[in-house]
């Protein structure tokens, strides 16, 4: 079965920006650049970004338009072209589990900002203290009824998109959602503006201090190129099989990488002036965006529009990246007589099941450690072994294999014949060279 194609190359730069935009870029990026010193550790973010996320996003779009496949079909079908063996569809099995296993605890992480918008645009942050935003955000923590409705809201509105299928759900989804979340972004920017820490920010993002820059801060650059990119989850070689053979892989990845990097950045320029305006700490960790933030807007004119703004702002990220990770799962049922609609049904349901297991450990299940036999487990709920498993096991090694297979198994006259024919030798070197290393230095920080 043809699969339909993305109307433009427009709408796929859309879906991939989407997939690749998330609560990384808003929530994470800020306070790890404020943890490890501002402008130097950008730089060598953007770097990373070059030598690891672009070349394996070109790989990933590159194999889904040829193999033309879910992730797992494809894998297979182009190891069986190239004369190997269909074992290689292991990488897209990886990556479709992975994937999944990321949205069961992804839909509850999103589902915190559906109650924000309500508290924000009930005026609820107004004059609020430190302590009774803490006890605000602890009482959603430690809620399981709560924090279920929200995992189902939202995983309901991830299904619904899906359902719909390449034209009329994905498409139609992301090239408005996406559009609307860099108007959002830039009127929140505008907003920063008005604190009079515009300046500080722009120091403290841009003016590189590379005697603030450790060794730790390089591998969490790297960690985080590798991940904002939404790469080895399978979603990159979905959405490449919806892509026209006339558009650029090239081009559009490096779009792609700069758009995802524009929206991380812009992102500190929107937070980073409200908590320089009010004395905080730009590291304060992921309690930066639900404990720290509300504070700050709770004080300010008009605080309750734009935190209504901010968090709305957070779920249209949160949801073009949950779309993208069903669409691996979706996309290999649809491929095996199932229909799209009872493949995001049946997929959504079984992810939102598992999700509920990450519900309990936040409260009533917070002390189960399922591993805590192993040392390097003890303390971790299920909810931390899925996080761990996912992001340190499985996607640096689904990048590493991708790497091998187009670097060193699959013909390069077959990956020039996909790439642009004067990017083909410079990516073909990278990926074979380069980003091995980089995802080998993830791996072996992250395991040791």
């Amino acid at each position: 079965m043809t699969p339909a194609l993305w109307s433009s190359r427009f709408a796929f730069i859309m879906a991939a920006v989407g997939s690749a935009v998330g609560l990384g870029n808003i929530w994470k990026f800020p306070y790890i650049t404020g943890q490890n010193g501002g402008g130097a550790f950008v730089l060598v973010y953007l770097l990373c970004i070059a030598i690891i996320g672009i070349p394996i996003m070109m790989s990933e779009v590159m194999l889904g338009r040829r193999g033309g496949k879910s992730p797992i079909g494809t894998m297979g079908a182009v190891a069986v072209a190239e004369g190997r063996s269909r074992g290689w569809a292991g990488i897209g099995i990886m990556a479709t589990l992975a994937a999944f296993l990321i949205l069961s605890f992804y839909s509850v992480i999103a589902g915190w900002t559906m109650p924000y918008i309500v508290e924000a645009a009930s005026g609820g942050f107004a004059g609020i203290a430190a302590e009774d935003s803490g006890a605000l955000f602890g009482g959603l923590l430690a809620s399981p009824g709560q924090l279920l409705l929200w995992h189902s809201v939202f995983m309901g509105l991830t299904v619904l998109v899906s359902a719909g299928g390449v034209k009329h759900g994905l498409e139609r989804a992301v090239t408005w959602l996406m559009p609307a979340l860099f108007v959002l972004l830039l009127i929140l920017v505008g907003y920063a503006m008005t604190t009079g820490h515009f300046g500080e920010a722009l120091v403290f993002l841009f003016r590189p201090d590379f005697s603030s820059l450790t060794a730790e801060s390089i591998l969490v650059a790297l960690g985080h190129a590798f991940f904002t990119l939404s790469l080895a989850s399978g979603a990159m070689m979905a959405y490449g099989a919806y892509l026209k053979k006339e558009v650029s892989i090239a081009r559009t990845s490096f779009t792609v990488a700069i758009m995802d990097v524009c929206v991380a950045l812009l992102a500190g320029l929107a937070i980073f002036p409200i908590v320089f305006a009010h004395g905080l700490q730009p590291g304060e960790g992921p309690g930066l965006i639900f404990v720290t933030l509300p504070v700050a807007f709770g004080q300010m004119p008009g605080g309750g529009f734009f935190a209504t703004l901010f968090f709305v702002l957070l779920l249209f990220a949160a949801w073009t990246s949950s779309i993208s990770m069903l669409e691996s799962l979706v996309s290999f049922l649809n491929e095996k007589g199932v229909s799209r609609v009872k493949a995001a049904v049946g997929g959504g349901l079984a992810a939102w099941l598992v999700g509920i297991t990450t519900v309990l450990s936040l409260n009533l299940w917070s002390d189960f450690a399922p591993l805590a036999m192993f040392d390097r487990f003890e303390g971790k709920t299920l909810f931390d072994l899925y996080d761990y498993f996912t992001a340190n096991i499985m996607m640096p090694l689904g990048a590493l294999l991708t790497a091998i297979f187009v670097g060193w198994v699959m013909k390069p006259a077959h990956s020039a014949a996909e790439l642009d024919g004067q990017w083909h030798p410079l990516w073909h070197a990278v990926v074979r060279y380069v980003t091995p290393i980089g995802v080998l230095i993830i791996f072996y920080f992250n395991l040791s």
